[in-house]
């Protein structure tokens, strides 16, 4: 056969094959699809429950959210073009739900009244005002009434003529199948009747419960003293959809919509519940123009920055110290000293707090009976005793991390070029200064960056062991001497019960705290570049 003739191309019998590998899990239902349909129905389960309950609730933005995170989700995991995606989209997700989301809503809340008074949308904020200005309607009959319970959900049962109508707080009255004898409803379909003792144990609630007695508010509600007999109770406010006012009918007086989500009168009076608006950068002018707020701000400001840096110097110094003694080869038991020293660092935080807060206790603290000869010093309760014993503390719970980073940087150094300084004439302080420390900074700057950041808005040994006291005498907001920033809006947030909620406020000093930290470690970042020149 000549060379330049070409060799028949093999015979192949049937259809090519397609290799297993290139196969879609959706046409061989292989286990691992199965598997992958199981995850992924109960994914979109609870996506669907999460959207059901957020257009409930009105929370559009996060049941639009929802939809395209499961849209997203179902077609990267049914499709076999997206390959990287599918080991990326979990990571994405929780970063798009625990830190873009939140930190953009915080943005949107920050340039809003959203606080006490101003909880929810103006729809709500009219059906609040109609409901906590009822009054009982005079010379109507009472209706026979029982207390019933769906599920968790307290309501009531009347007797309305021929009828038996049920309802609770969420769900007005309608008519039910139900038996009556002797004019007392004895079974109700769906509900459990309370006998009086039940009615009893929950006297509170009963006493507190309006069960609107139609779909139409101006119908009023029922309400009850007794458990037995059932009045209706009318609003004196009455909303006019048409002109966007709310009347008082016994007044007279009309309250229009103001700027600042409220329903108010010609003279400047205004109803005590209104509705979220937004409301520009008001926030950040009461958080500086306000004396309020803009005089114990700047006290707080300069503590913090005094209580981070303080805090990390000084735990840097102590670990850099403690390192460098027990990183001499020379030294014996180096390794049981080293562990007696991380000891700290392994017990959890919040619990040495707590612990050093009992010992720091004026009458039977440990420190003043063990040391001072029970002395009564106030620890806690003096502002200055009160910063000194949150630094100290912050030493004894910080030294031992910048311990394991010290050794770690250190013994990370080269011993040639330790050598090469020697043999170049160096003396120890020389070698310290030229060598060691340049080397073992440019291992710990970023983590020292990392750990100002992380004091700056360190909430746990504030709260937990001082709550920010003591607090300061010419305030007119719950802040105290060792508030940092982060408690200080902790604080004016009132979600521990000391003032009224302003989420508007706080969320936007949060945005301040992130621009000074952000800034501040931006700046840092590009400083510590430099050091880099030495390696």
């Amino acid at each position: 056969m000549s060379s330049t003739q070409q060799k028949p191309e093999a015979q192949v019998d049937g259809p090519r094959r397609t290799p297993s590998s290139l196969l879609s899990h959706a046409r061989d239902f292989r286990p691992g699809f199965l598997v992958k349909l199981a995850v992924m129905a109960v994914l979109d389960a609870l996506g669907v429950y999460v959207v059901i309950t957020a257009f409930t609730v009105g929370s559009t933005i996060i049941a639009w959210s929802m939809i395209v995170l499961l849209l997203v989700a179902n077609v990267v995991y049914f499709t076999k073009r997206a390959l990287p995606m599918k080991y990326l989209l979990p990571g994405l997700a929780f970063l798009f739900v625990y830190q873009v989301f939140t930190i953009a809503y915080t943005g949107y809340i920050a340039f809003t009244n959203y606080g006490d008074g101003h909880n929810g949308t103006k729809p709500q904020a009219i059906e609040a005002l109609l409901a906590q200005n009822e009054k009982r309607v005079e010379g109507t009959d009472a209706y026979p009434l029982v207390v019933v319970r769906d599920g968790d959900e307290l309501g009531f049962a009347i007797i309305d003529g021929d009828e038996v109508r049920a309802g609770t707080a969420e769900e007005p009255l309608a008519e039910v199948d139900a038996e009556v004898s002797d004019g007392a409803i004895t079974s109700i379909s769906g509900f459990d009747i309370l006998d009086r003792q039940g009615v009893l144990a929950e006297q509170k609630a009963v006493a507190s419960l309006r069960v609107a007695f139609s779909d139409d508010p101006n119908d009023g509600s029922i309400r009850t003293q007794d458990g037995r007999n059932g009045y209706i109770y009318e609003s004196i406010l009455e909303y006019d959809e048409a002109a966007d006012t709310m009347t008082n009918t016994e007044t007279g007086v009309v309250y229009s919509e103001n700027d600042s989500g409220q329903f108010a009168s010609p003279d400047g009076e205004t109803l005590n519940v209104g509705w979220r608006v937004f409301t520009g950068l008001d926030n950040i002018k009461t958080a500086f123009g306000d004396e309020r707020y803009s005089v114990p701000f700047v006290k707080v400001l300069i503590w913090t920055f005094v209580f981070a840096i303080t805090s990390v110097v000084g735990t840097f110094l102590i670990g850099l110290f403690f390192a460098i003694v027990l990183n001499d080869p020379r030294l014996k038991y180096r390794r049981i000293m080293r562990s007696l020293l991380i000891l700290p660092y392994a017990f959890p935080a919040f619990m040495s707090f707590l612990l050093w807060r009992g010992m720091l206790n004026t009458k039977y603290g440990f420190i003043n009976e063990t040391f001072f000869g029970g002395m009564d010093i106030n620890w806690l309760g003096d502002p200055t005793l009160a910063r000194l014993a949150v630094l100290g503390v912050q030493m004894w719970v910080g030294f031992p991390y910048m311990f394991l980073i010290a050794t770690g940087a250190l013994q990370s150094i080269p011993g040639e070029t330790i050598e090469a300084a020697k043999i170049d004439g160096a003396g120890a302080l020389r070698i310290w200064r030229s060598v060691t420390m340049p080397l073992l900074l440019i291992a710990v700057t970023p983590l020292l960056i990392a750990s100002f950041s992380f004091n700056f808005n360190n909430f746990n040994i504030i709260e937990m062991l001082t709550a920010g006291g003591p607090m300061f005498s010419d305030a007119s907001v719950p802040i105290g001497s060792t508030d940092i920033l982060i408690t200080m809006v902790y604080s004016i947030s009132g979600l521990d019960g000391g003032a009224p909620k302003n989420y508007g406020l706080a969320s936007a000093l949060s945005i301040i705290i992130f621009v000074i930290v952000a800034t501040i470690s931006v700046i840092s970042f590009k400083k510590s570049r430099t050091l880099e020149e030495i390696n």
